[in-house]
């Protein structure tokens, strides 16, 4: 069963396709991760979902039905543009909030979220004297106090520090072991891997990835070498059979041309330089995002220099 369905949806804004011809499905219980470039359409698909913005063709169904009005009180909703009541105090405000979803104050699980999220000694001030990262963890209680069958959540690691990503995190995977859908949106690459059960990659507003990791991983088969040598890219340059290096300082990542044996560039590279560590891998989602999204940013680079 699937909490959300999407059906050939195409959503313009004036002369500017924002999402084209999406469809995608949501399976209940399930972390879906919406990755892709700045401008891609990925706020524009989750807004669209929370009836907030009406798609021009196609059609939306969040559990099994189309929505009335914006929103429902089923769904929990992270914006990316934050916004609170700055004059309101934090635990006034979160109840606020839970009476708006379903008529109850819900102080107990206010509470119970205010310690979690280490802000039990700031509950009865004003939500203007809270730092960043404090009002983004009130908005994300505000989004999941209410227990909804359904968070999306627009970037909610961002601005945050690893403490606090972290507490984010391991909170939106207690959320989902109780049977609730997370949609979230992120540009960490590494937060997607280990915590989404299938990606979804737009760009230009359209659907260029869709699944699990592995399956992802597996369009593209095991064309990438981690390495670690002794005189780190250096040694790297000029090998036959590399379409591309990664450096990242202490690794460099190889990318291989299709069909090209490993074993060939690892005596290449025995012959340059002492190897510390070598591994025959998948891409990384990093990678994979790469290589889609930076031909065609090089390709509007050098037709804004011509």
């Amino acid at each position: 069963m699937n909490t959300v369905d999407i059906e050939q949806v195409t959503k313009t804004f004036g002369q500017v396709t924002a999402v084209d011809n999406l469809s995608l499905s949501v399976p209940q219980g399930s972390i879906y991760g919406f990755i892709g470039p700045n401008g891609a359409g990925k706020t524009t698909t989750l807004r669209m979902i929370m009836n907030i913005f009406w798609p021009d063709s196609g059609t939306i169904l969040v559990f099994g039905e189309e929505l009335q009005g914006a929103g429902t009180d089923r769904i929990g909703y992270l914006p990316e543009e934050r916004g609170l009541y700055k004059k309101m105090k934090v635990r006034e405000l979160l109840q606020f909030y839970g009476e708006l979803k379903n008529g109850k104050g819900l102080r107990r699980d206010v509470d119970r979220w205010l310690e979690r999220l280490d802000l039990s000694n700031w509950a009865n001030k004003r939500v203007e004297t809270l730092s960043k990262g404090m009002s983004q963890k009130v908005q994300f209680i505000a989004a999941v106090v209410s227990l909804p069958d359904l968070i999306i959540l627009d970037e909610p690691f961002t601005g945050l520090d690893p403490v606090n990503t972290d507490v984010i995190r391991e909170a939106i995977l207690e959320i989902r072991a109780q049977g609730t859908t997370v949609i979230f949106s992120t540009h960490d690459m590494n937060v997607a891997e280990r915590m989404c059960d299938y990606i979804f990659m737009i760009h230009k507003g359209r659907k260029v990835l869709d699944g699990t990791l592995t399956a992802i991983q597996d369009e593209y088969g095991s064309d990438t070498i981690r390495i670690r040598t002794e005189d780190d890219a250096k040694a790297l340059q000029n090998l036959d059979g590399i379409e591309k290096i990664n450096d990242f300082g202490q690794l460099q990542e190889l990318r291989m041309t299709r069909g090209y044996d490993p074993q060939q560039v690892l005596a290449a590279v025995i012959s340059r330089t002492r190897i510390t560590s070598f591994e025959v891998a998948r891409p990384s989602l990093h990678d994979i995002f790469v290589r889609i999204a930076a031909p065609e940013a090089e390709e509007e680079s050098h037709a804004q220099d011509t």
